[in-house]
């Protein structure tokens, strides 16, 4: 039986407004859409002054709070361990009686397409080669990207194989046991009070604990909204990146623009098919192109894995996870960092940019993870991705790091982040047809990632409704593409600066509500346990 041990008075939809045949809950939607509108509007009309303040807005943030990101993401890895091997990880989400609603194979290949495709695309290749390349690796370039010494210059001490390892630990640490700590985390408790309390799927109702009926006023309004707003722009940054990588492999195969009307003609084209998807619903249009981009992924990992240097790429899995494993400490701690580069211009983005996409990603799993226990799905969240993330960036770095170590000159040690994972495909037999396979893997994670993530807001903005009007769905899926697409045009050479300094504003305060959610969760699993006994 479910435990009912959170009495709720509130029905889903009971506040819903329904005017030109939507279904909408008030504030939410109008402060949500107005806002962004809003601020669609303003950045257009201003676009000197916008990509200024997107400039400084970023290092601003990451500077001053780099020691919260850091200490957060500890907390959600740390929390989500002692939750798993506590006798809490007995509850099963749906009740002791549920039975899960996909297998393992669906499931699996959903939790990896929303999680983290697009940017596993574009950071596979370009991420290991830039800490192999910095003060994290003690490998020095000139200017030009071209290798120029083997200086000890950082921890590694001019040891390319330690370089490697080191480059290979500090990418790890940013895909593996974190972020999907972080997703895990939100995921559980939107699952949790869903299914075994009957409460509306949406941020709010984790909070019931701490805030009980004040939950349904304006204390989860707020909630909702910063849940919002973090989804949308986490979900822009993410689209931005998928654009400027898949518009530079067009221009690297057939020679096609990369300016302004090619990003406005892209962003339009893959949302109007994220679109078709959202009406054809999570099933018909979600999982079946998870499913698809699961296999194209795992066709292109394993040719790379097969015709590359399979040596190095297994000496590098494991060399690379050992460094995981052994720099891990020392990779988390908050006060520790001398490299500023690092712990601010990477992880504290990087963890505000999970944190922003933790709404999306987490209620995602949450509506595809009924049936499962704690323990069971904690375990399958965070360390099943987490490996298949450590495979990918061993196949795709370390192909890339073996080229370059190899042939100092190689076109990939030069190339821009966007267009690397292009340069390193080119040194493979069939170079066009596995570039377009990596575009094709590109768009289509742009497709579920848009459209997974307008079905999220759109359930938190008609307060938790699973099954509002599709054209409200629509609507959303518009304004994530229309989003990305102005700050892409406005940020002009610093576009990914711009997207990346929405996500960490947004990640920012809902990092705060991340931390009060595990408290929450923390006590009604705690009450669902007790009730087991």
């Amino acid at each position: 039986m479910n435990d009912t041990s959170l009495p709720s008075k509130y029905q889903i939809g009971q506040d819903n407004v329904t005017p030109f045949g939507l279904d909408v809950h008030n504030p939410v939607f109008l402060i949500s859409g107005l806002s962004i509108l809003v601020f669609v509007i303003l950045t257009l009309m201003f676009q000197a002054q916008s990509a200024a303040f997107f400039a400084w807005l970023r290092p601003a943030i990451t500077s001053t709070f780099d020691w919260f990101f850091l200490s957060a993401g500890n907390i959600f890895v740390i929390f989500a361990l002692v939750v798993c091997i506590s006798p809490l990880g007995r509850v099963r989400l749906g009740g002791q009686e549920a039975s899960p609603d996909y297998s393992y194979v669906g499931w699996f290949s959903m939790l990896f397409a929303a999680g983290m495709g697009i940017g596993l695309m574009f950071f596979g290749v370009s991420e290991p080669m830039s800490h192999f390349g910095s003060s994290m690796g003690g490998i020095a370039y000139g200017d030009n990207g071209i290798r120029t010494d083997w200086a000890p210059l950082g921890a590694a001490g001019g040891d390319i194989a330690a370089a490697k390892d080191l480059a290979m630990a500090a990418t790890i640490y940013h895909w593996g046991l974190h972020p999907w700590s972080m997703y895990a985390v939100v995921a559980l408790a939107l699952a949790f009070f869903s299914f075994n309390h009957n409460l509306p799927l949406t941020l709010r109702s984790a909070f019931y604990p701490l805030l009980g009926e004040k939950v349904w006023g304006w204390a989860g309004h707020l909630i909702d909204i910063i849940a919002v707003f973090a989804t949308l722009f986490g979900l822009a940054t993410s689209l931005g990146f998928g654009t400027q990588q898949a518009l530079a492999g067009f221009n690297f195969l057939y020679d096609w623009g990369t300016g302004g009307v090619a990003v406005v003609v892209l962003i339009t084209f893959i949302s109007a098919i994220a679109i078709g998807s959202v009406v054809r619903g999570l099933d018909g249009g979600v999982k079946l192109l998870s499913e698809l981009n699961m296999g194209l992924a795992l066709l292109l990992l394993g040719f790379i894995f097969l015709v590359g240097p399979t040596a190095e790429i297994v000496a590098t899995l494991f060399s690379g996870a050992s460094a995981y494993v052994k720099e891990f400490i020392p990779l988390s701690m908050p006060f520790a960092r001398e490299d500023a580069n690092f712990s601010q211009g990477w992880t504290s983005f990087y963890w505000a940019w999970w944190i922003s996409w933790s709404p999306f990603v987490g209620m995602f799993i949450a509506r595809v993870s009924r049936g499962r226990t704690v323990r069971e799905f904690l375990l399958c969240v965070i360390l099943v991705p987490t490996v298949l993330c450590i495979m990918w960036m061993a196949t795709f770095g370390g192909t890339a790091l073996s080229q370059v170590i190899t042939d100092a000159s190689a076109p990939v040690a030069a190339a821009a982040q966007e267009i690397k994972l292009f340069y390193m495909l080119a040194e493979f037999p069939f170079a066009g047809v596995l570039s377009l396979i990596g575009i094709v893997l590109v768009l289509v994670f742009f497709v579920t990632s848009s459209d997974s993530g307008s079905l999220v807001i759109d359930t938190i903005t008609a307060g938790g409704k699973t099954d509002a009007p599709v054209s409200q769905r629509v609507f959303w899926c518009s304004f994530e593409g229309l989003v990305a697409a102005v700050l892409l045009l406005v940020g002009g050479s610093e576009a990914l600066g711009a997207l990346q300094a929405m996500a960490v504003s947004t990640g920012l305060p809902f990092t705060i509500v991340l931390l009060l959610m595990c408290v929450s969760l923390w006590i009604g699993l705690s009450r669902a346990s007790k009730a087991m006994a």
